[in-house]
């Protein structure tokens, strides 16, 4: 009889500490290992950016989706600390935590940019890695930071937190609104509203600290790694002009498109998203 059963968030949900913070997890499978890492919108955490792709994912591989430092049930982020720098080495230490060398990444957004900070930072940790909207770029065309963008940065500013914000934030993920659920966005807002993250918004820009521009780093000309870099075609928050200059400096780097869709490409064509990936990775 096939296998019915759909995993909960409570039945792979682990914590381990590294780089002096305490890490939750969400973990399923067996196989190669594969690191799913979310994006920084406002309540996004590993299991919430992740949720359409563990299951059909961990039937292939030991599937790890982690919480970054600041989000969903993890420790919070050191105030100060340098952006995507501290994540690519908290990552370093939570796959030695896990007695983990080396396994596959696939990063949204924030989690691209660290999955790309760890691939320049430490090479032989990195498999393959799908970098799905990712951050640490530039658009060659579109007017950048995006509506998006901005919402991301300053939503714990004045007038402060509110569902309508968070709709409004929530519904330029997706090239079609209508999916954004009552129960999502209430997922979203109880996650967001969590105390430790109003006093310390993890994507609140830093003037001492700025991100860093990841596209001006030369050690991307000799980055070893196969890379999918999966990008919507209607992405408001990423535009797809972004993956312009990764694409032409990442020497394995390949661009898959995805028409009538968001930023939110493995939650908005999950079933596409899925297959494209355990291919990618399966090669």
């Amino acid at each position: 009889m096939p296998d019915t059963h759909v995993l909960t968030e409570a039945e792979t949900s682990k914590f381990v500490e590294a780089n002096g913070v305490k890490v939750h997890y969400n973990e399923a499978g067996t196989g190669a290992p594969l690191i799913l890492i979310h994006g920084g919108g406002p309540g996004a955490g590993g299991w919430s950016n992740y949720n359409r792709n563990m299951g059909p994912l961990s039937k292939h591989f030991r599937v790890i989706c982690p919480d970054l430092p600041g989000f969903g049930k993890s420790d919070m982020k050191p105030l100060g600390s340098p952006m995507p720098g501290w994540y690519a080495e908290t990552m370093a230490a939570f796959l030695r935590a896990l007695g983990l060398e080396k396994a596959h990444f696939i990063g949204n957004s924030l989690g691209g940019m660290v999955t790309l900070k760890l691939a320049l930072e430490h090479p032989e940790m990195v498999d393959r890695m799908v970098l799905m909207g990712t951050g640490g770029s530039l658009p060659v065309f579109s007017t950048f930071p995006t509506e998006g963008i901005k919402t991301l940065l300053f939503f714990y500013d004045a007038p402060g937190p509110s569902l309508e914000r968070l709709k409004g934030f929530i519904g330029q993920f997706v090239y079609d609104p209508s999916q954004i659920t009552e129960e999502l966005l209430k997922q979203r807002m109880e996650v967001a509203l969590d105390p430790r993250i109003i006093a310390n918004p993890p994507m609140r820009p830093n003037p001492k600290t700025p991100p860093e521009e990841l596209w001006r780093d030369a050690r991307l000309t000799k980055l070893p790694h196969e890379t999918l870099m999966i990008w919507g075609r209607e992405d408001r928050v990423m535009p797809i002009d972004m993956a312009f200059p990764l694409l032409k400096q990442i020497p394995r780097a390949r661009l898959f498109v995805m028409p009538q869709c968001g930023h939110w490409a493995q939650w908005e064509h999950a079933e596409e998203f899925n297959r494209t990936v355990t291919g990618f990775f399966s090669a």
